[in-house]
């Protein structure tokens, strides 16, 4: 019997991109854009919500206000980590300086498309955790806390945390 290989790193942030993207489309998001790249930055995932599906308090910092006719555009950061990472899942690696860095590429991102540059935008923050199954367990339990999740060759992926609107930016 073969070993199977070990996930590298970029496969392991792609799996959590793709889990992020796919929980966020369930919602009634349109993902516009994955791995978005401009020079020296690149946004995870660009979605949009034009007020269509359900509304669910986990996908607005406040309700849409009802006259709002203009879509929410969003620049999604995703932390994909093992449980015991030493950043608390990702969120101490969103620094002032990669605030910066996101905020940047997305005025790139609106610069190159003019039609989106009227819409209110936000950068959110998706923190995921990433867990090779052992053999031992055949059956891997989810808690109801958590928004999301799935398994893929061996590991499972769990959307811990969504938080919308995790920072303003300002130029520095």
């Amino acid at each position: 019997m073969a070993n199977r290989p070990q996930y590298n790193y970029l496969d392991i942030g792609i799996a959590g991109e793709d889990l992020v993207a796919q929980w966020l489309q369930s919602k009634g998001w349109r993902i516009l854009h994955r791995r978005w790249r401009y020079r020296r930055g690149e946004i995870d995932i660009i979605a949009q919500y034009d007020g269509e599906g359900a509304w669910e308090e986990n996908c607005f910092p406040t309700p849409p206000h009802p006259y709002t006719l203009t879509p929410l555009l969003t620049f999604v950061e995703v932390k994909t980590r093992s449980p015991e990472s030493w950043d608390a899942g990702g969120r101490s690696a969103i620094t002032p300086q990669k605030q910066t860095k996101l905020w940047r590429t997305a005025l790139m991102f609106l610069a190159k498309y003019p039609d989106k540059a009227e819409y209110s935008c936000r950068f959110d923050v998706a923190c995921v955790c990433c867990q090779e199954i052992s053999k031992e367990l055949s059956i891997v339990e989810i808690s109801q806390q958590y928004l999301a999740s799935s398994l893929l060759e061996g590991y499972q992926f769990v959307l811990e945390e969504y938080i919308p609107g995790a920072f303003d930016c300002q130029t520095n």
